[in-house]
């Protein structure tokens, strides 16, 4: 990939090709405020970083398949022995879906997401789908072996919670939101998320009803897109329920911490099938005011490696 010179952060040093210097720093990592996984809120510091400036995109995962002939996770049929009691037609190739219901009847997300075959990053909502006319939109039906495989190509990779939370920051620590302490400051639209009651009435008055080409909002304080909204990106760190404090909160600050171990990271509901669980993060264009308010920097949720889904894509850094 071609370079150019980083005029700041790092002076003299070859930037990679689409990517700011993110200037390392202690910030509060977390928040007591909202969801319980996020908590407890406490300092962090992380070393420097180039970031990707918007998720990657439908044209640049193209480009890697078409170099690579990598075959995604959800374009594979599943295998038998980790999905214990599957009927043989339901391994077939295809993805989670997220279908809009007319009506609902209680929380049960099944109401809204499908498993539907032959859905992949090329057809995001199944074998009618296309990605004709976006491919500056985010790529989605991306597992995490999928995101790593990109960012093993790109010689980058992913960052872990600590490092996308602080760049998703921009620079504010203590705010609400990336940009500050309103969703939409003054009737501006920061970022691309779901307007209405979810999920049966999408009002759209940012004008996208599912993801948005990369861009579309304002940048934060460091330059970068869409760190909020538009899709949910995947972290290495592996998922754990609480953050974790210093033994000794005085003694000392956590310098590029990682999550949980592999061990901590299964999902509960599953347990005999043994899958580790990563942190996305920055929400999607499904997060709403009364459902998931996570389009907040300190947010996070868990989502199972090998899986793939239409509001989950990634980004990628380079560590110097």
């Amino acid at each position: 990939m071609s370079e150019r010179i980083q005029q700041s952060g790092q002076a003299g040093v070859a930037e990679p090709s689409g990517q700011v210097w993110i200037e390392g720093g202690t910030f509060t990592m977390g928040s007591d405020h909202h969801y319980p996984e996020e908590a407890p809120a406490h300092p962090v510091r992380v070393d420097g970083f180039w970031m990707d400036v918007t998720p990657v995109t439908n044209r640049q995962f193209m480009a890697f398949v078409e170099a690579t002939g990598y075959v995604t996770v959800a374009e594979r049929r599943s295998n038998a022995d980790d999905y214990p009691g599957a009927q043989p037609p339901m391994l077939r190739a295809g993805s989670v879906v997220f279908d809009p219901p007319k009506r609902i009847s209680g929380p049960d997300p099944s109401q809204w997401w499908n498993f539907r075959f032959g859905a992949d990053w090329r057809r995001p909502y199944g074998r009618q789908s296309n990605i004709r006319g976006k491919y500056d939109h985010p790529v989605v039906q991306v597992s995490y072996e999928d995101a790593m495989a990109y960012a093993d190509w790109a010689g980058r990779d992913l960052p872990t919670e600590a490092e996308w939370e602080f760049a998703a920051k921009g620079g504010r620590d203590g705010t609400e939101f990336a940009w500050g302490e309103e969703l939409v400051p003054d009737g501006r639209f920061m970022a691309n998320t779901w307007h209405g009651m979810f999920p049966t009435e999408n009002l759209k008055p940012d004008g996208f009803d599912r993801t948005s080409p990369v861009g579309s909002f304002p940048s934060n304080g460091y330059g970068l897109y869409d760190m909020i909204g538009n899709v949910w990106e995947w972290t290495s760190d592996y998922w754990s329920s609480r953050h974790t404090e210093p033994a000794q909160k005085s003694c000392c600050v956590p310098v590029n911490p990682r999550g949980a171990d592999i061990e901590g990271s299964r999902d509960p509901r599953m347990p005999e099938i043994l899958i580790a669980r990563r942190v996305v993060k920055g929400g999607s264009h499904l997060c709403a005011p009364n459902y998931c308010r996570r389009y907040r920097p300190a947010a996070r949720h868990a989502h199972e490696e090998n899986a793939a889904t239409t509001h989950i894509g990634f980004r990628c850094i380079t560590r110097p």
